[in-house]
């Protein structure tokens, strides 16, 4: 009995094994597979989470620097000063700036985006694209949002998507003035020379002055860039055009006038010389 019962046991443990083994792998399977399945769902839920928030007026940043390109560069370039980075005003300190330049308006209503070049049919549509698609080229680090300058800047006067007020407000209008003086004061340094004493005194007055409710200073009161106008362009080669034509018709004009009084003369003359004959 004991041999039989020993040959049984040695028997049936290769099949005890082999079903262990296979339970065994089975849940290394399963598990295997969840865990893929987790991955998947993992990568499929980050494809589409929505992208970072940027607390940022791209708009507002716009119009802020197109204020600085028009009406303070063109005096920054004359004196040949160079901005230093830890100015606000700085290009690398607006978070906008590289997307900016990577704008092509083609036509009317049609933009191409210089880092893929698709093509839009208007340029919020290219905003929309660059916040979805190229986002992280941003470098929106702190203090590199212009739009956080456009109360001592005057933004509301070029931006067109905002309504302009009409009242003052006096705290307001102060600290604005605050702000607008601390620009003056980190950008243009007094004690750096002649060059940013000038410009620290042209950025008081350009900006800053305004922030008022008396009226008595508006702002860009020293102007701006200088630009040809399309418009006054296209007259111009007009007239340059429309000049010989005037001086043509002019000339015949008076050719004609001297032919008709020589003959005026010419008849005058011989009806003079006519004898009447009696009646």
């Amino acid at each position: 009995m004991g041999v039989a019962k020993a040959v049984s046991i040695a028997l049936l443990f290769p099949l005890f094994l082999h079903s262990t083994l296979t339970s065994s792998s089975s849940t290394i399977n399963y598990n295997n597979n969840q865990d893929i399945q987790v991955s998947a769902a993992a990568r499929q839920l980050q494809q589409y989470e929505p992208n970072h928030e940027v607390h940022c007026s791209r708009e507002r940043s716009r119009a802020a620097w197109k204020i600085i390109e028009e009406y303070l560069m063109p005096f920054v370039e004359q004196e040949k000063y160079q901005i230093s980075h830890k100015c606000r005003l700085h290009p690398s300190n607006d978070m906008f700036r590289e997307q900016e330049q990577h704008k092509t308006q083609v036509d009317v209503n049609e933009w191409r985006c210089g880092f893929c070049q698709k093509m839009f049919h208007a340029e919020n549509y290219l905003d929309t694209h660059f916040q979805n698609r190229h986002q992280n080229l941003l470098n929106d680090t702190h203090d590199r949002c212009l739009a956080d300058l456009c109360g001592a800047l005057h933004c509301d006067l070029v931006d067109e998507s905002k309504q302009r007020k009409t009242k003052c407000n006096p705290a307001a209008a102060a600290k604005n003035r605050h702000l607008c003086q601390s620009l003056a004061d980190t950008c243009f340094p007094v004690n750096e020379g002649h060059s940013t004493s000038r410009l620290h005194e042209f950025f008081l007055r350009q900006f800053c002055d305004a922030h008022s409710c008396s009226g008595r200073h508006k702002p860009f009161a020293r102007g701006g860039r200088k630009r040809s106008s399309v418009f006054y362009l296209a007259i111009s080669i007009l007239t340059l055009m429309l000049l010989p034509i005037f001086y043509g018709i002019v000339y015949l004009y008076r050719r004609e006038m001297r032919s008709g009084v020589h003959d005026l003369k010419r008849i005058s003359q011989t009806g003079i010389g006519r004898k009447t004959k009696p009646t």
